[in-house]
């Protein structure tokens, strides 16, 4: 993991897919970059940064929230399963990592421990159903395209602060 630090992001047009899923399926989400992208080259709107997933609800034992992303110039309407939203502005706590994917539950871990030793307050809240998260992004910043090997691919966590 890179020295985590806190950086001001703008507002960020996307477009997404929305799932429910337990931890033990996560790994399917995987397939919906591809719906994600196929949508984009459809109607013809160039992504404007990496994909991500913004992790909306958290509760481990039983489901996770995620949008699966791509950044966009402008909101797209979306139809059927693909909506257009905007990632809020603000103060994001930032780290990077550079190995496989499945390293980021860990790293994700040491992170979560920094932002608590430095006494920040992430913009979430706790309820019956999990944590909510105003902006928690997991972003993929290597194209597999370009680089197959898992073990070479660079991540940036994105956590917005209160």
């Amino acid at each position: 993991m890179t020295e985590p630090r806190i950086v001001d992001r703008a507002a960020q047009p996307y477009v997404f897919i929305r799932r429910r899923v337990p931890m033990s399926r996560l790994g399917e989400l995987v397939e919906v970059h591809g719906q994600v992208f196929g949508w984009l080259a459809e109607h013809d709107v160039p992504p404007a940064g990496a994909p991500f997933w913004k992790y909306n609800v958290i509760d481990m034992a039983r489901e996770l929230e995620i949008e699966v992303g791509v950044p966009t110039a402008t909101v797209p309407t979306g139809d059927g399963e693909v909506r257009g939203g905007i990632l809020p502005s603000g103060r994001y706590a930032t780290a990077g990592h550079t190995g496989h994917p499945d390293e980021l539950m860990e790293v994700t871990s040491r992170f979560l421990r920094w932002a608590e030793t430095e006494g920040l307050q992430f913009d979430r809240a706790d309820a019956s159903d999990g944590d909510h998260w105003t902006s928690r992004l997991e972003i993929y910043e290597t194209d597999p395209a370009e680089e197959p090997d898992l073990a070479k691919w660079h991540h940036t966590l994105a956590f917005r602060l209160t």
